[in-house]
Formats: C-alpha cells, structure tokens, sequence
C-alpha cells in the first residue's frame, strides 16, 4: 500500500485535495483496519449498489438531488484518467445521495456518453442504479481508485468536517465502459459504521 500523499487540482466538480489515494492493489487487499475499519470498507471497497446499502444503513429510501447535469464535450474535465474509456462527448451529471428526511450522505459525479444517457437515465432523479435495475441492465462495478482528503464544499454540505473517504469506479456493460462514476461519502455515516480513525496521511 502506497501512504505517499497526492495533490488534486482545483476543478468544477467537487474533487477532493487528497491526502491519500490508493490504487486497484488496495481495493483487491483492503486497508489496514487501524485506518479504515471494515464495515467503512464493506461500502467502499465492495462492489454492490451503495444506494441499496445507504437505504439498509439509515432505514429510509435513498432519494436523489441533481445539482447539474452539463456537457462538457470532448476535454477530460478533470476527471480520472479511465474518463478516456467513455466514449465522447461526455456529459457530466453531479448529485446528493440523501435520506428521505433529507439528510446528505453522499456525493457523486458521473460521465457518460453524451449520445446515449437518455437510454440509460430515463428518469434523472432516480438514483442512477434504480434506472439501470428498472431497465434490468446488466453490470460490472470496476472500482479503480480510493481516496481520503478534504473538500471545503463538501464540508459545508454534509455540516461535517473531512477528512472524507470516497472511491471511482467505471460501471461495465455489454464488455463496454458505460459510465465512469466518482463517489465521497458522509461522516455521517459513523453512527451507522462506527467512527472513523484520525487521518494517519498528514
């Protein structure tokens, strides 16, 4: 497991200025649980629907809050380098993962393939793996990436104080990158998973 710090830049979406980031290695092996514990690494390093897992965790339905969904043409936007696997032009769709009662538990932002979001996000506020489950689409989880940082945004959003722990992945189908997803959770999340050790990356 590589601890050595990395630097993000500053973009329009919410990326974190990370402290670490671990590679496929880490999401095969999982971390040491003195930095992050194992039901944290159930939801982050596993392959299932996080919004089916956020809605067993807190006991209310997972709903969904567009910030903006933007094309944002043939440049990479920022984003990790498996953006380059999506075909493009890419459209780019940013959303709160929340209770019902209205609680934010996460962030995510995604990138599609300008072309054919519409077949796959018939409805844009369903959370994106109730549209492909409605369409019965089957799909691989290919997590690719985990990080711990901070993000001052986020911070304000979720009314708690980083660092956070989020991940990337491409969802695969038909052998073809479909989407290239990037998800930060809530520490809000500790009342449900325990709480989180101290960030040991400063």
């Amino acid at each position: 497991m590589n601890l050595s710090p990395a630097v993000s830049p500053s973009l329009a979406w919410h990326s974190l200025d990370l402290l670490w980031q671990g590679d496929q290695h880490d999401v095969r092996h999982g971390l040491p649980h003195s930095i992050l514990p194992p039901p944290w690494q159930i939801l982050i390093l596993g392959d299932g629907s996080p919004t089916r897992h956020l809605q067993l965790l807190t006991g209310e339905k997972t709903e969904v809050d567009v910030i903006d969904m933007a094309p944002v043409g043939p440049r990479d936007d920022g984003a990790p380098p498996q953006i380059n696997t999506v075909p493009s032009p890419h459209l780019r769709r940013q959303v709160w993962l929340r209770t019902q009662s209205g609680q934010r538990l996460a962030y995510a932002v995604s990138w599609w393939d300008a072309s054919h979001v519409d077949e796959y996000l018939q409805n844009r506020n369903l959370p994106i793996w109730d549209s492909l489950s409605r369409l019965h689409t089957e799909l691989y989880r290919d997590i690719q990436a985990i990080y711990c940082g901070h993000n001052r945004a986020l911070a304000d959003a979720f009314g708690q104080e980083g660092p956070f722990w989020g991940r990337h992945y491409l969802f695969w189908h038909d052998r073809k990158p479909l989407t290239l997803i990037y998800e930060i959770f809530s520490p809000y999340l500790s009342r449900y998973l325990g709480e989180l050790p101290r960030a040991k990356f400063q």
